[in-house]
């Protein structure tokens, strides 16, 4: 098999770069915010979990997200983990739309991030570090709070679509 190249891109092709990515299966959060007292909110397919202890988790906002400054200028966030039965959720999320959280039922977690009704699980973070890395920026967040809120099956990114994990 070849393995097509770029200059742009240290040798490696960007759409084969994604393709071969694309057949990893990740979960799905929305990370929330806020700013100026509203909410902020922003779909994100790169979500771990990096230590116990301490309690770390790790997400990657792209550079060209308008969403990321505002929620970074907060000092928290929360991820929200989707179930499958969310897959409108995340695409209201993942849009340029100037009110993403309209008809969105939240509370407001202990950082003062929005926590997501019907979501499978959240944890609410601090903003630990922020690492400049390529085209993202790799966010370390110190957990604060965290729940499984709701049974369900999550909401599952493969091949460049939205799938589900039949148990």
């Amino acid at each position: 098999m070849t393995n097509p190249t770029s200059s742009d891109t240290g040798g490696i092709d960007a759409a084969h770069y994604r393709n071969v990515l694309g057949h990893f299966p990740t979960g799905v959060t929305v990370i929330t915010g806020t700013s100026e007292g509203k909410p902020v909110g922003m779909a994100i397919g790169s979500f771990s979990s990096v230590s116990l202890d301490p309690p770390l988790v790790l997400f990657c906002p792209q550079k060209t997200s308008s969403s990321w400054p505002l929620i970074e200028a907060s000092g928290s966030f929360c991820a929200n983990i989707l179930s499958s039965e969310q897959e409108d959720l995340c695409r209201v999320m993942a849009s340029k739309s100037d009110d993403k959280f309209a008809g969105i039922g939240y509370r407001d977690g202990v950082s003062g991030s929005p926590v997501l009704a019907d979501v499978l699980g959240w944890i609410d973070c601090s903003i630990e570090r922020v690492h400049d890395e390529g085209d993202h920026f790799v966010v370390i967040g110190r957990v604060l709070e965290l729940d499984a809120a709701n049974e369900g099956l999550p909401l599952i990114f493969y091949r460049g679509g939205y799938g589900r994990f039949d148990a």
